[in-house]
């Protein structure tokens, strides 16, 4: 009874070393995501520098650069990308605002968050 008991714990044991060592992998691939995402936003930038426009382009450059608290250049590509069209989520009015909010443009960061309001009671008409 007691030899049960013994192998039992020990089983318990090395069961809970097992699940931490799956934390570390867990943790060393959430590091080599980070340098991969911060390598393809480098190529973004890239691009962009040499011409190239599209919607999905600046909506990623602006959220990276929201995301990691570059708010002026954040402001820059929203600027870009609500010059291309103004048909985007709410969530891009808030934080091209809120970009311009940090660099002290605030009367152009209470126009954006007028059209916010003005698009989101269209929003609940439809609904």
């Amino acid at each position: 009874m007691q030899q049960k008991l013994i192998v039992l714990v020990v089983l318990i044991v090395f069961s809970f070393r097992a699940a931490a060592q799956n934390e570390a992998v867990y943790i060393t691939d959430k590091v080599s995501d980070k340098y991969a995402y911060v390598d393809v936003i480098k190529t973004y930038e890239k691009i962009a520098a040499k011409g190239y426009k599209s919607v999905d382009l600046f909506q990623k450059l602006g959220d990276s650069s929201y995301q990691h608290d570059k708010l002026e250049k954040a402001a820059d590509w929203y600027d870009k990308l609500f010059a291309m069209t103004s048909d985007l989520e709410p969530v891009y009015y808030y934080r091209y605002a809120e970009s311009l909010r940090f660099i002290c443009q605030n009367e152009k960061a209470d126009a954006i968050i007028e059209k916010l309001k003005r698009k989101s009671k269209v929003i609940k008409k439809k609904v």
